[in-house]
């Protein structure tokens, strides 16, 4: 059948059960749920004019399968979220490897006993792998605030090699901080592994969508009570009612052209901007991407390669090694972290999460709460960051509450 598109203005809204803002993981699982096991008419709204929300994937002009909102591989201990997904697509093994470029030199992350060989010298690496060895155990994660509590000069020395050279100038980056505003807790999780695994996640099912992310969400979109309009901004089809005048007066009701919406409506776009903004955006951190495009089987000795010392973008990722294509010519994408300043140009990627911003976001949230009916859900309506299996997670659960 397909998914069923349609144009908004064409929708009679008497004939929806459910709407769904947004048609990543969040409103897809969501969306099909609704669908398929709550028999709802589901109408799925999506401000961008194709489905799969941040794992929308297309083949460039060489043919290359690209991301076009960042590398995504999935990983997941959550067994019921892996089943899900592939429910719509055959999967590929993947193993992703990241190296940290350190001025030249490839080290794995997270930093490793080969890490530690590669930095120190194997002598001293070994010295320092017994110790580590003894102090935690193998095959452990430590992070640096473990390895400063010891009373040991040499343990503080990896910490303080792991936060210098792999950790300190890539989160600048990334964050847009100095070294004093680095947040302790973030320093705290920064870990070291002790292992010989390469691998970037030691999760029980990972791997890549067979033929890209974008069929499996046309597969996931694929039911007849499902219909999916693109080009639509939740801020413009919502007519939204308040119980008074007050800034701070929450919601009495959520119109959709021109009567109220008493079913479900599941929201995974930014809450700050389905009202306009009214207390002020939320701040959050985008990112631009560029790609290069070489004649070439591979430029890059694995799927991600973070720049954790030089250069003024965070990290180059190969994406012939995500996919497995085998073609003559490869394409490489280079990411920049900035702040989020233009909603219609820019997207935002992952929230400022402190407390300052969390009572922020919690302002517009309590505009919420006296709909019943309103289901904010995903990394932008819950201004958290999530991985997508957490995301499928927890949207199989709400779906749970919603349908029996």
């Amino acid at each position: 059948m397909g998914v069923q598109y349609c144009d908004f203005k064409d929708v009679d809204i008497d004939e929806v059960d459910a709407l769904v803002v947004g048609s990543g993981f969040a409103g897809g699982v969501m969306a099909r749920e609704l669908a398929e096991r709550g028999g709802k008419r589901v109408l799925v709204v999506e401000k961008r004019p194709h489905i799969g929300g941040n794992m929308y994937d297309e083949a460039d002009e060489a043919g290359i399968l690209v991301h076009r909102y960042g590398p995504h591989i999935f990983h997941t201990n959550d067994e019921r979220a892996f089943d899900y997904v592939r429910r719509f697509t055959e999967w590929r093994d993947y193993q992703h490897e990241v190296l940290a470029d350190w001025y030249g030199t490839y080290l794995p992350v997270p930093f490793n006993k080969n890490s530690m060989e590669i930095a120190f010298g194997e002598e001293k690496a070994a010295r320092l792998t017994e110790k580590l060895v003894d102090t935690f155990g193998d095959e452990r994660k430590v992070t640096i605030t473990e390895l400063r509590a010891q009373d040991d000069p040499e343990l503080s020395e990896i910490a303080d090699f792991v936060y210098k050279n792999v950790f300190l100038y890539y989160t600048q980056k990334q964050w847009g901080l100095t070294p004093e505003e680095v947040d302790p807790s973030v320093t705290a999780r920064v870990p070291v592994f002790v292992s010989r695994d390469n691998r970037y996640f030691q999760d029980a099912f990972q791997g890549m969508p067979l033929h890209g992310y974008t069929p499996l969400f046309e597969r996931m979109l694929d039911h007849e009570n499902i219909q999916v309009c693109l080009g639509v901004e939740a801020e413009s089809a919502f007519d939204l009612e308040f119980e008074s005048d007050d800034e701070d007066a929450p919601l009495s009701a959520i119109n959709v052209k021109d009567r109220p919406f008493t079913g479900p409506i599941v929201y995974t776009g930014p809450l700050d901007e389905l009202f306009l903004s009214r207390f002020g955006r939320l701040p959050y951190r985008s990112l631009d991407f560029v790609y290069e495009t070489h004649d070439a089987d591979h430029v890059l000795p694995c799927g991600t390669v973070n720049f954790t010392v030089t250069e003024d973008y965070t990290r180059i990722t190969e994406f012939k090694y995500l996919t497995g294509q085998e073609t003559d010519k490869t394409t490489i994408m280079k990411e920049y972290s900035h702040s989020y300043d233009d909603p219609k140009t820019q997207t935002p990627y992952y929230a400022i999460i402190n407390d300052e911003n969390a009572a922020h976001y919690e302002r517009y949230r309590a505009l919420t709460k006296s709909l019943p009916n309103f289901h904010p859900l995903g990394r932008l309506a819950e201004y958290r960051y999530y991985n997508m299996d957490v995301i499928i997670g927890r949207a199989l659960a709400l779906a749970d509450e919603l349908v029996g």
